[in-house]
C-alpha cells in the first residue's frame, strides 16, 4: 500500500482538476512532506505515472501570462476514483501499516459516508485486537518484558502500540458517531487546501518543479 498514491489522488480529486504545483502545495500545507514520502520528486513522478496507468488524465494548459512553459493540469479518471476509494478504505482497516498509511486516509475520511467510516474504524480495532491476542497467547504483558530477556522490549512495545491504537481508533469512532466533521452526502466538507496565491505557512524550502 503506498501513501504517496492515496495522497497525490486524494489531492487532485479535492481540486477537480490540479497541476503538480498545487498538489505539492496542498500537501506540504497539511505537513505530509514530514510523515510521509511526499517530496516533490515523488508528487511529479507519482502525477506521471498513474496517468500512465489510466487513473489521471494529463491535460496540458496555455503558458501563464507571466512566461513560463505550459503546465500539465491532471484530473482523476473512474478507474482512478476506484483506485483512491479502494485505498483510502485499505487504508481505515489495516492496523500493521506504516503510520504515514492511516495518516493519509484520515485526511480523506470525510470523502466517505459517516456510516462507512465508523464501520471501517470498527474493523479496525476489531483487527488489532484479534492480533493483540494472537501475540499474548506467547507473551503476557502482565509478567513485563524481561520474562523474554531485553528482546521482550520489542512485543511491549507492539502491545502497547497495539493498545493505544485501538483506544485511540474507539475515541475517533465516538466523536464520528457524535456528529463531528462532514461526511460525504451531509454538504460541503472542510478539506484543508490553499487559496490561489495563499503562502504555505509549512512549506519545504525545495522550491525545484
Amino acid at each position: 500500500m503506498s501513501a504517496i498514491r492515496l495522497l497525490v489522488l486524494g489531492a487532485v480529486r479535492q481540486h477537480g482538476r490540479a497541476h503538480g504545483y498545487q498538489v505539492r502545495a496542498d500537501l506540504e500545507y497539511w505537513g505530509a512532506h514530514e510523515w510521509s514520502n511526499a517530496k516533490p520528486g515523488s508528487i511529479y513522478h507519482a502525477l506521471k505515472q498513474m496517468a500512465k496507468q489510466g487513473l489521471l488524465v494529463a491535460h496540458e494548459t496555455a503558458p501563464s501570462t507571466a512566461g513560463g512553459p505550459p503546465r500539465t493540469e491532471y484530473e482523476v479518471t473512474e478507474q482512478g476514483t476506484e483506485a483512491y476509494l479502494a485505498l483510502l478504505r485499505a487504508s481505515l482497516t489495516a492496523y500493521d501499516q506504516r503510520p504515514d498509511i492511516l495518516t493519509a486516509a484520515l485526511g480523506f475520511m470525510v470523502d466517505l459516508p459517516r456510516a462507512e467510516a465508523v464501520s471501517l474504524l470498527t474493523e479496525r480495532v476489531r483487527r488489532i485486537e484479534e492480533w493483540r491476542a494472537s501475540v499474548t497467547g506467547h507473551y503476557t504483558p502482565e509478567g513485563g518484558p524481561g520474562q523474554l530477556g531485553h528482546i521482550g522490549e520489542i512485543m511491549n512495545y507492539w502491545v502497547h502500540s497495539a493498545d493505544s491504537g485501538a483506544a485511540w481508533t474507539r475515541a475517533l469512532i465516538g466523536r464520528i458517531e457524535s456528529g463531528a466533521y462532514t461526511f460525504a452526502g451531509e454538504g460541503e466538507p472542510f478539506v484543508g487546501v490553499l487559496a490561489d496565491g495563499q503562502e504555505n505557512p509549512y512549506a519545504s524550502p525545495d522550491r525545484r518543479p
